[in-house]
């Protein structure tokens, strides 16, 4: 079926290695590995570690991020594959298109742009809130009207997205050097909060490391988790079972590693450089959850954390008031780095489906300097920059989550096909155990999806029922794919 046609891996590198759409090679593996932290390690290391602990797994919590980090991990393996074998722009979308086909690319590619998109212009907003927290510090007060969640037009999470969108169009080395300088103070703050913390540490915090076991309200309507409406599966806190539910809450905080693999590109040895980009990113996040988290509820007793501010206040607690404001200044340092990665993630995504003719191809050019793809950076940095001013987002933020569960998901399946349809493509790295690898990040990530809220997967099946739409409205017909006969290679414009 013409909806199925796949475009052949040795076709896409081509397109990658020539013509007027190829970008500049420069990034390193430590490059990567800098993206992988500065797009991971947001305000969720600030709040979500305490949240989980008061809430389902107790001082346990600890072993919920090492739960959530293997179930990321199974997901990073999938993806370094993929990586190495085809180290092309586009990430998922460009892996769906080589092993399943055109229409599950382009939904794929789709869910993406809701998945970076949306979930820069979310992050820009809370950026928005930490910067006027931070001013209020120094005496100065921004208007509620143009800063903060009740803000009209909220200019500095708009002017945040613009200056990152000027950036992203200097170079990749440069934004690369931006994101190691911001990751660097982020770094610096996480590592003193953990270091200063442990000064304030009680054993008897720690005890009973796994609460009893209890059972939490069940949300009723639209809201309740899909899992819950399917099954009659009802949440529990605390004990073995609350530290999984843990773990499908801070699950979330790993997000963002998947952005890696769409700078594939821009790598001076893709094949050596992604799959250590992709894999280190995600186990130094991971030790730095688990510090984190071990700190906060040795500080304070895990029933009495903050939800809103849980480190903050722990500090607070202690008389370490001081401390409140280096989290503003980590988390402000966190979120830059975060807006700025999932555009860079989001153009490169659009860049190889402009490059495919699925959206206009003229979006897809590159500036002859600095040798990014500048138009689409700039139209993703207006589109994101509007969202991010004028719409309350939060209500619509686990959109960004189910978007890249459904990602993982095709990637784990793209990987089992290609190893049975092309085993000869030679691959520097190869994901263990195929098939249990891929099979198992299927089935965690359907898990995840299954327990986010019903009103969600509502506006997930919206959204993609408008992108095919789109679909065939105007990609069907002017696919590149589609305008050779089989085996002949996809030259044309």
């Amino acid at each position: 079926m013409h909806l199925f046609r796949t475009k052949p891996v040795e076709q896409s590198i081509a397109d990658a290695e020539g013509g007027e759409h190829r970008l500049k090679r420069s990034l390193s593996a430590l490059d990567l590995t800098v993206f992988g932290v500065g797009v991971v390690v947001g305000t969720g290391i600030f709040v979500l570690t305490g949240v989980a602990a008061r809430n389902t797994a107790g001082p346990a919590v600890a072993i919920s991020f090492v739960i959530a980090g293997v179930v990321c991990a199974l997901a990073a393996l999938c993806y370094a594959e993929f990586a190495a074998t085809v180290p092309v722009a586009g990430s998922a979308y460009t892996y769906a298109y080589a092993t399943i086909g055109e229409f599950p690319a382009w939904i794929i590619g789709w869910d993406l742009m809701l998945e970076l998109a949306l979930g820069a212009a979310v992050v820009a907003s809370g950026w928005s809130g930490y910067f006027a927290s931070l001013l209020k510090n120094f005496g100065i007060h921004l208007p509620p009207s143009i800063a903060g969640d009740e803000a009209v037009f909220n200019i500095p999470a708009a002017l945040v997205v613009l200056l990152l969108t000027g950036v992203l169009v200097a170079g990749i080395k440069m934004s690369a050097r931006f994101n190691s300088a911001m990751v660097a103070v982020k770094l610096a703050v996480v590592l003193l909060v953990i270091v200063a913390g442990l000064f304030f540490v009680k054993g008897a915090n720690y005890r009973p490391f796994v609460p009893p076991s209890q059972a939490m309200p069940a949300t009723e309507g639209m809201k309740a988790p899909l899992i819950q409406m399917l099954f009659g599966v009802q949440p529990v806190a605390y004990g073995v079972f609350g530290v999984f539910t843990a773990a499908a809450l801070v699950f979330f905080a790993f997000i963002g590693f998947d952005v890696v693999a769409t700078a594939a590109e821009e790598t001076r040895r893709p094949q050596r450089d992604l799959p250590i980009g992709i894999i280190a990113s995600l186990v130094v996040c991971t030790i730095l959850y688990v510090a984190v988290s071990l700190v906060v509820v040795g500080m304070q007793h895990y029933s009495r954390l903050s939800e809103t501010a849980p480190l903050a206040d722990a500090f607070r607690e202690v008389g370490q008031t001081w401390v409140a404001t280096l989290i503003s200044i980590g988390a402000i340092a966190g979120l830059t780095t975060v807006v700025m990665i999932l555009m860079l993630g989001q153009s490169r995504v659009l860049f190889a489906m402009c490059r495919d003719n699925l959206l206009p191809r003229s979006l897809a050019k590159v500036h002859p300097v600095f040798r990014t793809p500048y138009r689409i950076t700039i139209v993703i940095g207006v589109a994101t920059a509007l969202l991010a001013a004028l719409i309350p987002l939060s209500a619509i933020a686990e959109l960004v989550n189910i978007g890249t569960l459904f990602a993982f998901v095709i990637v784990a399946l793209a990987v089992m096909i290609l190893r049975r349809t092309r085993p000869d493509l030679p691959r520097s790295f190869r994901t263990p155990l195929v098939p249990l690898v891929p099979i198992l990040s299927v089935l965690a990530s359907i898990y995840l999806m299954l327990n986010l809220p019903v009103e969600t997967w509502i506006r997930f099946l919206v959204w993609m029922a408008v992108g095919s739409a789109v679909y065939f409205l105007y990609g069907h017909r002017r696919s590149r794919v589609a305008a050779t006969t089989p085996g002949e290679a996809v030259l044309g414009r």
